[in-house]
C-alpha cells in the first residue's frame, strides 16, 4: 500500500532482489521490533499469571474440544467467553516444544503490533522528508514499545495484544482511506474491526469510534454515507461469522447467545439476571476521570491495571495537546499565517482525523472499562500522536525537539526499570510450558472432577482422562444445589456416578507432594449441597511440574518470627516450585446437606439484609453462602460479589467487608445480631478506586 509523497526507504513496493529487501528501513524496524520483543519475553521469563492458570488453557482446549457435554463452569464464567483467540496457544503448548521457543514464537507475532505503530506513524508524520519520517516512526515505536502493559504481555497467553493488531490494522486502512478515499480499504477495516469485536467484546469500542474517522474521508456527504453503510455491513458480517459458532452452543445449552454476557437481556436461569460490570478501573468521578492521564503516570495499582504500570504518554498527550491548542489560539489572534510549508497536508488531515478518534476512544474506554489490557492499541495511537504532535510544536526548535522526545523516553525508563511490577513468572528451563506428572489411574479412568478453590486450575482438563468432566463449585461464580446450577450439577453427577473426585491445591509453601485432602472440612461442606462428600482413603496427587518460583517475599508479620530477615520490610521465604493438586473420590451421602442447613439460617438472613441496604454495590444479588470451618471449630459463612470484587463475611458474630481485590483491611459492618434483628443502616459508595460500607445506624 503505497503513500504519495512517502520516502522510498518506506514504501513497500517491489524489490528485484533479496538485497533490495534488505536495505529497506521497514525491513530492519521490523526485526528490531520482533527482536525486541522476543528479549523482553525471556527477560520476564515463562508466565505464569492467574488468567493462565484459571482459563487460558481451557479457553483454547474447549475452542478444540466440544467440552458443553462434560464440564459446568469448568473455569468460571470465563468458561463460556469466546474461546478461538486462544486456540493457537493451546495448540503451540499441546505441541510439547519448549516454553522458551512458543513462547518466542508468541513474540515474534506480538511484535506485529510494533510494525502496525510503525506503518500509521508514517502516514501522519508531519514531514515529506523521508529521514524526518523514518525518525518518527521509530520514535513512535519505541514510545509504544515502552507501555508496561504491553511489556508484560510478550510471549504470554494474553490474547490483548494479538486483537490489539486487528484493530490497529483496521485504524491503519481508514487513515489510509482520510488521506486517499477507497472504499476497498473501508471495508477491509469494516471486516477486521467486526472480526476483533468477535474474538474479544471489549474491541467494540475501538469499532464504534472508528467511525469518527469516517466523518473525515474527503469526499461528499453521499459518498460518506455509502462508504459507511460499507464499513458497517461488512463489520456485522464478519462479527456474525467469528461468533455465530459458539454464539449457537450457547444458545442450545443456555438459551442466551453471549452467555453469560447480556443475561438480563437474554435471561438465561443459570446466571444472574442483574446487570454485571467490571468497574475496578472506572473513574468514580468527572473529576477522577479528568486526572486519570496523570494517575496513570504514578506507579500505583489499580489506575488501569491490578500491578502498578505508570505511563507517561497520556499525560504527555494531554500537555502536548494544550500547547498546540495555544500556540493554534495565538496565530488566529494574530491572524498570522500557519506555518509548516514542509509538512504534507494529507498527512495533517490523517493526523486530526486519528486524534478525533483516538480522545472518543478514550471517552468510551475510560466510561466502560478503563482497563489498560483492552487499551493496548488505543495506547499505541497515544505514541504515535505524542511523537507526530512533538515534532509539529518543536520542528522548527530541533534541539528542544530532541530534548523533549530524549527526556520523555528517559522518564519512562526510569518508569520501567523502578516502578513497574511485573508478571507472576518462573525461569526458563528448556521443558514444555505445562509439565504434569498425572496418577495412572487418573490417565486412564474419566472422573467428574470437583475443582474447588477460586483459581479454577481448569489448565489441568486437557492432561486427564478423556471424556473427564470438570465442575468449578466455588470459583468466581459460585454453584449452588438449587435451581438450573443445581440441576445441571445433578445430571452431570449421575451421568458420573461411581466415577466422581474432588481436587484442592495444595498450599505454595507445601514442599513436598501431600497425601491428604486440604481443607477437608471446606470440601465436605461444599459437596454437601449436592448430596456427596469425601471418601478419604481413595485419594492421589498430580504434580504440576515448574509452576512458581523458588521464593517468594511477604510481609514481616505474616510469617513466624525465627525466619531469616532480608531487609528491613521483607522477608524472603522458601515455597514449592511445584504445585500439587491432591484428588480424592467422592462418595454419595444424602443426609450432610441437613446438618448444615439450620446453621445457615442466620447468615443468609444477614447477608439478604446487607444487600438491601446497598443493592448497587452488592452485585449480583442473592450469590450463594459459601461455608468454611466445622461445628467445633466454629463456621465462616461468605458471599462473593464479583461486580464490585467485594467480599462479605459472617465470623465469631461479625459481619466484615473485605475488598478481595484491592487488598486493605476488612471493614467491621456490625454483629450478627443486630443485623438479623434489621437494626443496622449503611451508608455506601466509592473513594478513589475502593468501595465501602459504613454503619450510621447501629443498634442501641
Amino acid at each position: 500500500m503505497s503513500v504519495v509523497g512517502e520516502p522510498k526507504l518506506c514504501v513497500p513496493g517491489p524489490v528485484s532482489s533479496a538485497r533490495g529487501i534488505l536495505t529497506t528501513a521497514r525491513f530492519w524496524i521490523y526485526i528490531s521490533c520482533a527482536a525486541a520483543a522476543v528479549l523482553a519475553s525471556y527477560l520476564l521469563g515463562k508466565e505464569m499469571m492467574w488468567d493462565t492458570l484459571d482459563y487460558h488453557v481451557y479457553a483454547g482446549f474447549s475452542a478444540w474440544h466440544d467440552r458443553f457435554g462434560h464440564d459446568y463452569f469448568a473455569a468460571g464464567v470465563q468458561s463460556y467467553l469466546y474461546p478461538y483467540v486462544y486456540a493457537p496457544f493451546y495448540a503451540l503448548v499441546r505441541t510439547g516444544l519448549p516454553a522458551l521457543l512458543v513462547a518466542s514464537i508468541l513474540a515474534i507475532v506480538q511484535s506485529g503490533v510494533l510494525w502496525l505503530t510503525y506503518e500509521l506513524a508514517i502516514v501522519v508524520a508531519p514531514s515529506e522528508n523521508p529521514r524526518a519520517r523514518i525518525i518518527v516512526g521509530a520514535c513512535a515505536v519505541a514510545l509504544a514499545l515502552a507501555n508496561p502493559i504491553l511489556l508484560d504481555q510478550l510471549g504470554t497467553s494474553y490474547a490483548d495484544i494479538l486483537t490489539a493488531e486487528v484493530v490497529l490494522a483496521a485504524w491503519l486502512l481508514l487513515v489510509h482511506a482520510v488521506r486517499a478515499p477507497n472504499a476497498a480499504r473501508v471495508i477491509c477495516a469494516g471486516l477486521l474491526l467486526g472480526a476483533a469485536s468477535g474474538l474479544k467484546l471489549t474491541n467494540s469500542l475501538h469499532a464504534l469510534s472508528a467511525c469518527v474517522l469516517l466523518l473525515f474521508l474527503p469526499t461528499t456527504w453521499r459518498v460518506k454515507a455509502r462508504l459507511s453503510l460499507g464499513f458497517f455491513a461488512a463489520l456485522a458480517v464478519s462479527f456474525v461469522i467469528v461468533v455465530l459458532p459458539w454464539s449457537i452452543q450457547l444458545q442450545h445449552h443456555f438459551g442466551n447467545p453471549f452467555f453469560p454476557l447480556f443475561n438480563n437481556i437474554f435471561r438465561s436461569p443459570q446466571f444472574p439476571t442483574a446487570p454485571v460490570a467490571d468497574t475496578r478501573y472506572v473513574p468514580g468521578s468527572f473529576a477522577q476521570a479528568l486526572w486519570r492521564p496523570f494517575a496513570t503516570v504514578l506507579p500505583e495499582g489499580f489506575v488501569d491495571d491490578e500491578f502498578p504500570s505508570p505511563d507517561l504518554r497520556y499525560a504527555l498527550l494531554l500537555i502536548l495537546a494544550l500547547i498546540a491548542l495555544g500556540h493554534w489560539a495565538w496565530q488566529r489572534l494574530r491572524r498570522s499565517p500557519q506555518s509548516g510549508a514542509s509538512e504534507a497536508p494529507r498527512a495533517t488531515s490523517g493526523f486530526i482525523a486519528l486524534a478525533s478518534a483516538f480522545l472518543v476512544d478514550w471517552v468510551l474506554w475510560l466510561r466502560v472499562t478503563g482497563n489498560g489490557r483492552y487499551f493496548l492499541a488505543m495506547a499505541c495511537v497515544a505514541g504515535v500522536l505524542c511523537v507526530v504532535l512533538t515534532w509539529r510544536i518543536f520542528s522548527a526548535r530541533s534541539r528542544v525537539l530532541a530534548i523533549v522526545l530524549t527526556s520523555a523516553f528517559a522518564v519512562q525508563a526510569v518508569q520501567l526499570a523502578f516502578g513497574t511490577v511485573y508478571r507472576t513468572s518462573v525461569p526458563w528451563d528448556g521443558g514444555p510450558w505445562y509439565e504434569l506428572s498425572v496418577p495412572a489411574a487418573l490417565k486412564k479412568t474419566p472422573n467428574l472432577y470437583f475443582i474447588l478453590g477460586e483459581e479454577s486450575l481448569s489448565f489441568v482438563a486437557p492432561f486427564l482422562a478423556k471424556g473427564s468432566g470438570f465442575v468449578n463449585p466455588d470459583g468466581d461464580y459460585v454453584l449452588g444445589a438449587g435451581g438450573a446450577n443445581g440441576a445441571h450439577v445433578q445430571t452431570l453427577i449421575r451421568e458420573y456416578a461411581g466415577h466422581i473426585r474432588v481436587g484442592v491445591m495444595a498450599g505454595e509453601f507445601v514442599l513436598s507432594p501431600p497425601k491428604e485432602l486440604p481443607d477437608l472440612a471446606h470440601a465436605n461442606d461444599t459437596l454437601a449441597q449436592f448430596g456427596l462428600r469425601v471418601d478419604t482413603t481413595d485419594c492421589s496427587t498430580v504434580i504440576v511440574h515448574a509452576v512458581r518460583e523458588r521464593w517468594r517475599k511477604v510481609l514481616p508479620a505474616t510469617l513466624p518470627i525465627n525466619l531469616p530477615q532480608l531487609g528491613s520490610r521483607v522477608l524472603r521465604v522458601p515455597q514449592s516450585t511445584e504445585g500439587y493438586l491432591v484428588t480424592c473420590r467422592v462418595v454419595p451421602d444424602p443426609a450432610s446437606r441437613r446438618a448444615l442447613a439450620a446453621a445457615e439460617r442466620e447468615p443468609d438472613l444477614v447477608f439478604e439484609r446487607m444487600e438491601s441496604e446497598c443493592p448497587w454495590l452488592f452485585q449480583p444479588p442473592r450469590p450463594v453462602t459459601q461455608v468454611y470451618g466445622d461445628s467445633r471449630r466454629g463456621y465462616l459463612w461468605l458471599r462473593k460479589y464479583p461486580g464490585t470484587g467485594l467480599t462479605a463475611v459472617v465470623m465469631e458474630g461479625v459481619l466484615k467487608l473485605v475488598d478481595g481485590t484491592r487488598g486493605g483491611r476488612a471493614a467491621v459492618i456490625g454483629s450478627e445480631s443486630d443485623w438479623a434483628r434489621g437494626a443496622v443502616r449503611l451508608a455506601c459508595g466509592r473513594q478513589g478506586e475502593h468501595y465501602y460500607a459504613r454503619v450510621v445506624l447501629p443498634a442501641h
